[in-house]
């Protein structure tokens, strides 16, 4: 019974600390409801008039939604460059901040469903899907494999960060035995989630730029770069705005991470591009496309050699100590490396799989301003969830936030 009334008392405080804040905290959470709204007015009339508001069409079938689903996915495996250093090799310093990256992909994994309930036609069928109430088929479906690692990997994160903060709330230490095995099991599941979205393409036969062995370490690699160049952008926000002391060596030994990752997802890009150019198949035509036009149609080619241009400067930038320990090409390498892995998994890995078609009829897609505010509401649902559950775990980490003293008054 003592339990159920810290557990009730612990969510009711956290909700009451939830709408308190200074007036930026205020206007950054009206921002966000404000970009919801568009993104809901958006929706409503997708669902009214269906997907032809949207710009996909027989020829492209996906685009911008399952783009930024593709990208998402790869934000919230990349929770174990910190799980890796902390709690494998026991290093003090990432291991204060690790429930930050938890937050992230907790996030990163709701927007993800977002854009997956978004890009379905009919989302009264979207139940068909949820594990124990439709028919996912599995195991033979790959659809069924990622729904089930999606929702194990977001409950996985959700539990761990909520069990971890009720008990630094009631000021009980957390039980090692099962806390520890929950974490690691979350390495090789998050290796899972991104895994298996990278098999749904590649699995696809008839789609030879996506039939590679290579797609699944790549997306890989391509997530350990782009989540930790935000994460560590976060890093000094929170340092900035919050008492949280996070060590400069953490955010440093990140960005060194990233350095060794950027360099394998440089390496797989460039031996995959060797391998179309040199063998000179008809499969050739699709990475043609995406790099140099086709009939006269070159809309992303100026995308895919950004992607690369902004990868290679970034990988430079984080591989030299002197310019990865300097906060602003430090910050300037994250900008770059998300950009390059924000291209090169969205526009630059679905339309080029899609251009041309079976028909070799070549179809320009571009999405529709329904698609642009319907992606930023859902962005904005996952900016504001982890800025409510930041505004929970900072003060507990702080100490500042416990049962015996509830929300302190200097709590922001």
């Amino acid at each position: 019974m003592q339990t159920l009334s810290n557990l009730r008392r612990f969510i009711q405080d956290s909700f009451r600390l939830m709408i308190q804040g200074n007036n930026y905290y205020y206007l950054w959470v009206a921002f966000l409801l404000l970009l919801i709204l568009a993104g809901g007015v958006a929706y409503t009339s997708q669902l009214r008039h269906g997907l032809i508001v949207s710009h996909m069409r027989d020829q492209v079938s996906w685009g911008f939604y399952i783009g930024n689903f593709t990208f998402l996915v790869g934000v919230a495996a990349a929770a174990i460059m910190l799980v890796i250093p902390a709690y494998i090799y026991d290093w003090e310093p990432i291991k204060e901040i690790t429930l930050l990256g938890e937050l992230l992909a907790i996030s990163a994994l709701v927007m993800c469903l977002g854009f997956v309930m978004v890009d379905i036609g009919r989302p009264d069928r979207f139940w068909h899907i949820i594990p124990l109430v439709g028919r996912l088929n599995f195991p033979q479906s790959l659809l069924a494999w990622d729904v089930i690692v999606l929702n194990l990997y977001l409950l996985l994160n959700w539990f761990v960060v909520t069990y971890l903060l009720y008990c630094s709330y009631t000021g009980r230490h957390y039980v090692k035995a099962l806390v520890l095995p929950l974490v690691l099991f979350s390495i090789p599941a998050a290796v899972s989630i991104h895994s298996v979205t990278a098999f749904l393409y590649n699995g696809i036969a008839a789609r030879p730029f996506w039939n590679s062995a290579i797609l699944a370490p790549k997306f890989l690699a391509s997530a350990f770069c782009s989540g930790p160049a935000i994460l560590l952008v976060l890093l000094q926000v929170l340092r900035k705005t919050t008492r949280l002391a996070i060590k400069d060596e953490a955010i440093f030994k990140i960005a060194e991470l990233m350095a060794y990752t950027m360099g394998f997802n440089l390496f797989l890009t460039a031996a995959e591009v060797f391998k179309e150019f040199y063998s000179g198949t008809e499969h050739l035509v699709f990475i043609q496309y995406l790099f140099f036009g086709l009939k006269g149609h070159n809309a992303l080619v100026p995308f895919a050699w950004a992607s690369v241009a902004t990868g290679l400067v970034a990988f430079l930038l984080f591989l030299i100590p002197q310019t990865r320990k300097k906060w602003l090409t430090l910050n300037l390498g994250c900008a770059l490396i998300y950009t390059s892995v924000y291209i090169e998994k969205g526009m630059g890995l679905i339309i080029p799989g899609l251009t041309p078609d079976a028909l070799g009829e070549i179809f320009e897609y571009t999405p529709s301003t329904v698609e642009v505010f319907v992606a930023a509401g859902i962005f904005a649902i996952g900016f504001l969830v982890f800025t409510l559950m930041l505004k929970v775990a900072v003060p507990i980490m702080l100490g500042e936030f416990t049962l015996n003293r509830g929300v302190l008054p200097n709590v922001e």
